[in-house]
């Protein structure tokens, strides 16, 4: 019995052709171990040398996937046998990049069917391509926040072939932490946790620690994760004086260990479709600062489990972590509240059991 409530097994083929790691290829971790455990068959297609296949959970058969760009259709030929050979249920692409292969991948009158999950918020195209890729070459689309969905309507996406399921997580690892890391610190923790790129707006935390440093308040800042950003943001550190206060630890593979040694999680995104990481610092028990963006502003609520602030804004930045390094009890309150919220509404249990029951309306022709 899946979670959904269904008997009947389905036969799955994932893609998703990205090597690094991240938010999204987190997301299809949890879901194929749900599938599985549900008694599912899944295949995964994924680049060899990537974190995903390596990751993989056992009992999930690995395709080996490469796929340079959106024009790259070496891949296609294999795919098309595959899924000839195979004759999935369901073929569900997971990236944007994957969505792109679907122009070539064999279509049956009744299967498989074809769902692409979108997860980032940034506005499609409203052209002819944006409509076929969407509305002709795909069955089903499943966005991760209203964000996401308000955007693919405004492209042009036939509304009834998108249905809302947000991101989740499993809270287990993040329950009952305690770690005294941080106490070799004589100053409150602030952390990111996420890739360093422009659109996460790192350089807005480091314009906010720069005022708060202005008006006395000895606090740490770590940068957790990597990318292309890393030298332009640590000369930035450099140019703001900050080089005392502010930390880059690298990619962090225990990301639970490293949340229970911090007290705020910072967020300051431009864009972000859903933001897994706070979701992981609510279920941690920790206070979130975040922009109103996105999916952040349906997964925090402003005052209860954290703050939301406009987006590019250093000093509102600054002046929300000032609070809550000011008022710990507060701060500890609004944590307790952020790991109930993410148990009521964000579990990989629920992300997964919406997606089963997704595949079987596809199916069933209810959508």
């Amino acid at each position: 019995m899946g979670g959904s409530g269904h008997s009947r097994l389905l036969k799955i083929l994932h893609i998703d052709p990205e090597k690094n790691w991240g938010g999204g290829e987190a997301q299809v971790v949890g879901l194929l171990q749900n599938l599985s455990q549900w008694g599912h068959c899944n295949d995964l297609a994924t680049p060899a040398d990537g974190e995903l296949f390596r990751r993989s959970i056992p009992g999930v058969r690995k395709v080996p996937l490469t796929v340079r760009n959106d024009l790259d259709i070496r891949a296609v030929p294999a795919l098309r046998r595959l899924i000839r050979q195979e004759r999935y249920d369901i073929v569900h692409l997971h990236t944007k990049r994957a969505h792109a292969l679907s122009l070539w991948l064999p279509r049956g009158e009744l299967r498989p069917k074809y769902i692409v999950t979108r997860r980032m918020d940034y506005p499609e195209p409203k052209n002819c391509y944006t409509r076929y890729l969407y509305n002709r070459r795909v069955d089903g689309v499943v966005a991760i926040s209203r964000s996401v969905l308000n955007c693919l309507s405004e492209a042009g996406v036939n509304r009834r072939s998108v249905r809302l399921i947000y991101s989740g997580i499993d809270p287990v690892p993040f329950t009952g932490l305690v770690s005294d890391d941080h106490r070799a610190y004589d100053s409150a923790v602030v952390a990111m946790l996420a890739v360093l790129e422009e659109r996460k707006g790192h350089r807005f935390l480091l314009d906010a620690a720069r005022a708060l440093k202005d008006r006395g308040r000895k606090i740490r800042y770590i940068f957790a994760g990597d990318g292309s950003q890393k030298s332009q943001l640590q000369r930035l550190v450099q140019t703001l004086g900050l080089r005392e206060e502010v930390s880059f630890v690298g990619f962090v593979r225990d990301v639970p260990k490293f949340l229970s040694s911090i007290d705020v999680l910072v967020l300051p995104s431009l864009y972000e479709g859903l933001g897994v990481a706070a979701l992981e610092g609510m279920a941690a028990g920790k206070p979130v600062v975040a922009t109103r963006v996105g999916g952040l502003a349906e997964s925090i609520v402003d005052g209860e489990t954290g703050f939301l602030v406009p987006p590019e804004d250093g000093r509102a930045l600054a002046d929300a972590i000032e609070r809550l390094v000011a008022d710990p009890a507060m701060a500890r309150a609004m944590g307790r509240k952020g790991a109930a919220r993410v148990l009521s509404n964000f579990t990989i249990e629920q992300m997964a059991t919406q997606n089963e029951a997704y595949y079987y309306a596809l199916l069933d022709g209810a959508v």
